[in-house]
């Protein structure tokens, strides 16, 4: 059997330790068998975030010997990684396992340095992070998951489903996890990425004379706005507008405009019925088309599959 083991620290969330059990931890005869030999390995005493001691009959070191090894999320991605956790990750790789990381489990494997020169995901809003303190790791805070082989690691939380779905239909195909996914309740495969979780607009980082500017902008979307335009509204130049605009904003006046308009395309999305064709006019992207091309490039996916998941109208 496909032996499969999962790394217990203290401090665990409960949720992502979890998604491993579920999907490996059970036997599962009608879809495939075998299914796996799975384990939980903890050091003693380990206690997860919620307190709840599991009931782990391996050590660190039973990750070694196993096939498929399992990094849910880190207790706190500030702090350092437990050493006994990295030397046991390092080790396992060592030996040939497939190590799958989800959510922040991506900081123990950048630990182990096992990611150096690699491409990785982790959660969004730990993904500036990860970059920052292990500058070799090639970070992609836009995917849900990425299959590198024998290191694979997943976005935020519920993304740990996905790609553990995901080592379900590399081990035993598409139908088995298919399968499963129906009777887990959810998609064998969501589109998309983590793009479509992420608030659109970009952040204002300072209050300046642009502020008034800005919401006059955000009041008159399905205008046809232009640099020119926006410059004559807050009486400068176009050069300086655009100065301006970077300094306060981090980007160019069209970005920003073009990012602020998917964001209230979202917005209808969720909360109206309109038509895309409306929901293109009000937002002043133009067409459907054009609404479809710039909300599938920003978002990861096409504006009637974000309604589909958002929609507090359906």
């Amino acid at each position: 059997m496909h032996k499969l083991a999962v790394a217990v620290t203290d401090g665990v969330p409960i949720f992502e330790l979890s998604i491993p059990c579920e999907v490996f931890g059970y036997e599962r005869p009608k879809l495939a068998s075998p299914w796996y030999d799975f384990r939980l390995c903890a050091a003693p005493g380990t206690r997860t975030a919620a307190g709840f001691a599991p009931e782990a009959r391996h050590g660190l070191d039973g990750l070694a010997e196993a096939d498929t090894v399992v990094i849910p999320a880190c207790a706190n991605v500030l702090d350092d990684q437990p050493a006994d956790l990295v030397e046991a990750v390092r080790a396992a790789h060592e030996s040939g396992a497939r190590l799958v990381s989800l959510c922040t489990g991506a900081f123990v494997l950048a630990a182990a340095g096992l990611l150096d020169g690699r491409p990785a995901t982790t959660h969004w809003m730990h993904a500036g992070q990860l970059a920052d303190r292990f500058p070799k790791v090639r970070v992609d805070a836009s995917v849900l998951y990425i299959d590198d082989g024998d290191i694979l690691t997943s976005a935020g939380t519920a993304a740990g489903l996905d790609l553990c779905l995901h080592v379900v239909r590399t081990d035993h195909g598409a139908a088995v996890a298919g399968a499963l996914a129906r009777r887990l309740v959810m998609p064998a495969h969501r589109p998309g990425g983590q793009a479509q979780y992420i608030g659109a607009g970009t952040p204002v980082q300072e209050a300046d004379e642009l502020g008034p500017l800005l919401d006059w902008a955000r009041r008159h979307l399905h205008e046809p706005l232009t640099i020119a335009a926006l410059a004559r509204r807050a009486n400068v130049t176009p050069r300086t507008l655009i100065r301006r605009f970077h300094a306060a904003t981090g980007t160019t006046p069209m970005a920003w405009l073009r990012g602020i308009r998917i964001d209230h395309a979202r917005e209808l999305l969720e909360t109206t019925s309109l038509p895309v064709d409306q929901i293109a006019d009000r937002t002043g992207l133009g067409s459907p088309a054009n609404l479809r091309h710039h909300f599938t490039r920003t978002v990861g996916v096409p504006p009637t599959a974000y309604r589909r998941t958002f929609s507090s109208t359906a």
